[in-house]
């Protein structure tokens, strides 16, 4: 399982950047996804989640301003993140949470993936 992210980069505080990932592989298999994001000298923290088809789950310091939803394709999902503040700053990482397969093929070896992360910087 490869998770493949896009879409980081530099904006001003008030702008909008929109992050992409997707699971390759593994066709058959659902995967819950979620965002976490990681700033110098602080622990990994919880961003976002989607479940369940299209359940979401914010972290309350993004409620109201991100919004994240499946893309179209299978296993791939983007974050919409508006109206950025320079505490936003922070490597963000895609995760994803092996769910469930459906037939005989062959099963991911674990659960959980993570994506290299890509770096979101607000000035």
């Amino acid at each position: 399982v490869q998770l493949v992210e896009s879409g980081g980069g530099s904006v001003q505080a008030g702008g909008s950047l929109r992050l992409s990932c997707s699971v390759s592989g593994y066709t058959h298999c659902t995967f819950d996804m979620s965002w976490y994001r990681q700033s110098p000298g602080k622990e990994r923290e919880f961003v976002s989640s989607i479940y369940d088809e299209n359940t979401t789950d914010y972290a309350d310091s993004v409620k109201g301003r991100f919004i994240m939803a499946r893309s179209g394709r299978k296993n791939a999902m983007y974050l919409q993140m508006n109206n950025l503040k320079p505490e936003d700053t922070a490597m963000y990482y895609c995760g994803a949470s092996l769910a469930y397969c459906d037939g005989n093929d062959p099963r991911p070896s674990d659960y959980n993936y993570w994506g290299q992360g890509t770096q979101v910087t607000v000035s």
